[in-house]
């Protein structure tokens, strides 16, 4: 296992220097050149040739992508041009509010998706299935904003149910560590603020995890389906297995193979969806942070957004690598 992990953190190392260089190419082909998105269009020529000077832009581009990448390696992705504070500070300040609404939506997608899919597929023609293939279909229909607006409307302002804003409740007397609020309450003991900062998840947390849910559900369904027609599935059954090791062990391990793959790749459509619905929610999070940033034309924050995205994909792939290993334990020698 550690060989294989060791491995596949190699392999990922030419796709970060890969990433590395269409940023920069993207950086410098900006209108304006780089330090306009760095200074903003209303920067004086003054300040203007002091960055030059400063990053070095009349050096030759191998150069230049040398100091580009100990910038980087530094966390020195500069100022927003927005709040004029540096990028990695606004990020740290609001990543652990998007971390928790991601793991909240893909918790709700995963913790459901799976046993109904598979529930469904057990009895394949009947009521439960009938519901989960025609509500699933809803789901993946239904656009996140869309349903961000309804359960808003519906369970938070008609009836009252769940707060609709912000992360907590304002003036609730409650100890902040790290900045994920739920993980401080658990930390502290303060089981108010955990359970407040949970409800204030629980809406957008349904919105987000609404698309990977269905997706979830009817990969699952499907993929049951294929291995219970499977010979050793059969075999299994004639060697008088008992109904929990078939199901266990033959039916559902090799099942979850293409769904770990599926979720892997839903993890992008979690990230893009908490954009909108942090809109909607008034939380203070990345993806909020990001659509201001894109209405001003905030290219460091932009540039930091597509490394974020980048990196949390290179880790959520070599994650869902590693469970690939441990499902099925010939990945490793392949």
């Amino acid at each position: 296992m550690f060989r294989f992990v060791v491995r596949r953190l190699l392999q990922v190392i030419p796709t970060l220097a890969g990433l590395s260089v269409l940023l920069f190419i993207w950086l410098r082909s900006l209108p304006g050149g780089p330090e306009t998105a760095l200074l903003g269009d209303r920067a004086t020529p003054e300040a203007r040739e002091a960055i030059r000077a400063r990053m070095g832009l009349d050096e030759p581009l191998l150069v230049q992508y040398g100091a580009y990448m100990r910038r980087v390696l530094s966390f020195d992705l500069g100022n927003s041009t927005m709040t004029q504070r540096p990028v990695v500070e606004e990020f740290l300040l609001r990543f652990p509010a998007t971390v928790e609404l991601t793991v909240v939506a893909m918790v709700i997608a995963i913790g459901a998706g799976v046993p109904l899919g598979y529930f469904a597929a057990r009895r394949r023609g009947g009521p439960l299935d009938g519901l989960t293939v025609g509500g699933s279909m809803l789901g993946i229909c239904t656009p996140i904003f869309f349903l961000a607006f309804l359960l808003k409307w519906v369970f938070g302002e008609n009836l009252g149910w769940f707060p609709t804003t912000g992360r907590q409740t304002t003036g609730i007397d409650a100890t902040h560590i790290t900045n994920f609020f739920i993980l401080d309450g658990i930390l502290t003991q303060e089981w108010d603020a955990a359970w407040d900062a949970f409800l204030h998840l629980l809406l957008p947390g349904i919105a987000v995890a609404s698309i990977p849910f269905a997706i979830i559900v009817r990969m699952t369904r499907a993929s049951v389906l294929e291995v219970l027609n499977e010979d050793y599935v059969r075999t299994a059954e004639a060697k008088g297995l008992t109904t929990r090791v078939i199901r266990g062990r033959h039916v559902l391990r090799n099942a979850l193979l293409p769904v770990v793959t599926a979720i892997g790749v839903l993890s992008g459509a979690l990230l893009s969806g908490a954009v909108l619905t942090e809109t909607v929610f008034a939380i203070n999070g990345i993806g909020r942070f990001v659509y201001l940033a894109i209405q001003n034309a905030d290219y460091p924050v932009l540039m930091a957004f597509i490394t974020f995205i980048a990196l949390a994909f290179v880790v959520i792939n070599l994650l869902v690598d590693i469970s690939y290993s441990i499902i099925d334990p010939r990945v490793r020698v392949h």
